[in-house]
């Protein structure tokens, strides 16, 4: 095993400040744990980075395939590995939260995998179609082309909402691309290829058949859509416990949840009615001056009530 040189890491102080701040047990298991092995593999490397970067050289005609494995999970540098895993943190935070610790660590190990194989895929399309052999020799190492497919999927659960980009306002729909290129321009050494597959990955997963495939293997290895999944929930502190639920996927709906012990069995508006009227109250308190806002609510059986009478004209 490969040590790094002892010193020190700026990027590596700097991320585990990061994640302090957000605070370890509030971190998701599956995101920790993640953030934990790039940081492992950072400070004990397999092998040299030459060793462990993707290349069509290295995998198709040397035949080590096993860089497909391993180059996602190690780094260049400390700043490489910092921006990386800050991306990881916040991504893990909202995608875990929603897809569970399971489903989501099943999908990092198939985004991890599958990146690579399309990374090594257009590198060697753009080698044959350009007749340039020198396309085959790049090579790429990092857990990038895996963060640009999870950034397409989380934007996938918000098609209409906008994502800062260096300071712009992009819809989502096209954060990912402008993203590629203004990456592509500030840091030329950085691999466009393999960012390419990552939202090649990710489009594959959220408009293609790979989430419909993902779930054929699941339920051929008993992963099957039953399992209970930790859905944290967020407070003052942070990310501070969790709730059992079921995977984001169609057949949830089929399982019987008992939402009362949450509503007091109580339908959305009449939530909505109760939480106005409760916060009208605590404004007005005790007095029986004029209400706030410049109206107010008639008793609660009379809102029932005419509520009942409107479903009944209808």
């Amino acid at each position: 095993m490969q040590r790094r040189s002892r010193g020190i890491h700026q990027g590596l102080l700097l991320l585990f400040f990061q994640i302090m701040q957000v605070g370890i047990t509030n971190i998701p298991p599956v995101t920790l744990a993640c953030i934990g092995l790039n940081i492992w593999l950072f400070l004990n490397p397999l092998k040299p980075s030459n060793w462990l970067c993707l290349s069509v050289e290295s995998c198709y005609k040397g035949k080590d395939w096993q860089r497909l494995l391993l180059s996602p999970f190690h780094h260049a540098d400390d700043w490489h590995l910092y921006f990386n895993m800050v991306s990881m943190l916040w991504k893990g935070l909202t995608l875990e939260r929603r897809l569970g610790s399971i489903w989501f660590a099943y999908i990092i190990a198939v985004f991890s995998m599958l990146t690579g194989v399309v990374y090594l895929a257009l590198e060697y399309t753009v080698a044959e179609l350009l007749d340039q052999p020198a396309f085959k020799l790049y090579c790429a190492i990092g857990f990038s082309g895996v963060l640009f497919a999870l950034k397409v999927l989380n934007n996938s659960y918000n098609p209409g909402g906008h994502t800062n980009v260096m300071g712009m306002y992009i819809p989502n729909k096209y954060a990912c691309w402008v993203e590629l290129v203004m990456i592509h321009l500030l840091s030329p050494n950085a691999s466009f290829a393999g960012h390419l597959a990552g939202i090649i990955v990710g489009l594959m997963y959220t408009l293609g058949p790979l989430k419909r495939i993902m779930e054929a293997c699941a339920g051929i290895f008993s992963f099957n859509t039953h399992y209970p999944r930790q859905q944290y929930y967020f407070n003052n502190t942070g990310y501070g416990g969790y709730q059992e639920d079921v995977f984001d996927r169609q057949p949830y709906q089929d399982v019987p949840r008992n939402y009362d012990i949450y509503t007091a069995g109580l339908t959305e508006e009449e939530q909505l009615e109760r939480a106005l009227r409760n916060s009208l109250r605590d404004r007005v308190g005790v007095n029986s001056g004029p209400p706030p806002y410049g109206f107010s609510l008639p008793p609660e059986d009379e809102m029932r009530r005419q509520r009942l009478n409107r479903f009944d004209r209808h």
